[in-house]
């Protein structure tokens, strides 16, 4: 049975990556889409096709490894497909925002998206691929945005050493840097209009485009995407520039 996985697909990029895959991603029997909220994934695959798969776990739940490598032993799949994309960002000075808040970014943004990848690589051969939701924000520390913008690094530095690793695999994996985009995102992340003069100033990307695009990057061999010239030479700078610099420049 192939299969594409996708995780925080209950809304903005993650719903429209299921959509994206749905249509482009010919072969496939089924498309498991991972998210918190049943209600939610349930209407995404009476929309789109009985091959949607709802899995309502919470991935950051202390049972979740167990309860999905036993769906996984079950199954038996050929994992074709793997978009880690379940994450989630605070605004805000890092004594500002919620010790609740800062450890839950980690958890989910580095602890629970490498653990997706862990339990999933045992059922993926050659040809398949793995794309991770990374960020514009992965290129250089962020002010006000201080523990969000780290975990992305990590998501880049984990997504580019895997990449190496599994090459002899013949495993792809493409990291996918969008900007702001008009989703849930923003308002979970307290970015609402006037709470950043970058954020307010910065062009919002299509959630639409990004799963197209990133997905022909991912088949195509990439190993990082970025949409948008801006935010492309954004990351051409964060490389040669001291990090200091761009800081001062690039703060939310």
């Amino acid at each position: 049975m192939n299969i594409a996985i996708i995780t925080g697909a209950s809304s903005g990029l993650g719903k429209e990556y299921v959509k994206a895959v749905f249509e482009s991603e010919k072969g496939l029997d089924e498309i498991w889409i991972i998210a918190r909220r049943a209600d939610r994934l349930e209407e995404i695959a009476k929309e789109i096709s009985p091959k949607i798969i709802p899995l309502p776990f919470d991935i950051t739940a202390e049972d979740f490894a167990e309860n999905f490598s036993r769906i996984l032993a079950e199954k038996k799949p050929d994992v074709k497909l793997l978009i880690n994309n379940a994450g989630f960002g605070k605004l805000g000075l890092f004594t500002d925002i919620s010790l609740e808040n800062n450890r839950g970014m980690v958890k989910l943004n580095c602890e629970a998206f490498t653990a997706v990848a862990y339990l999933t690589l045992p059922y993926m051969k050659e040809n398949s691929r793995i794309i991770n939701t990374c960020s514009i924000a992965s290129f250089a520390p962020n002010t006000r945005m201080t523990v969000y913008s780290s975990t992305k690094a990590y998501v880049m530095s984990f997504s580019k050493g895997l990449r190496a690793e599994l090459k002899p695999r013949k495993i792809g994996v493409l990291a996918v840097c969008p900007g702001p985009m008009d989703t849930e995102f923003l308002p979970v992340a307290d970015i609402t209009e006037g709470a950043s003069k970058t954020f307010d100033g910065l062009p919002r990307v299509s959630p639409r485009k990004i799963a197209e695009k990133s997905l022909k990057a991912s088949a195509k061999g990439r190993g990082v995407y970025t949409d948008r010239f801006i935010y492309k030479f954004y990351r051409f700078v964060a490389k040669i520039l001291p990090t200091d610099l761009v800081m001062k420049f690039c703060g939310a």
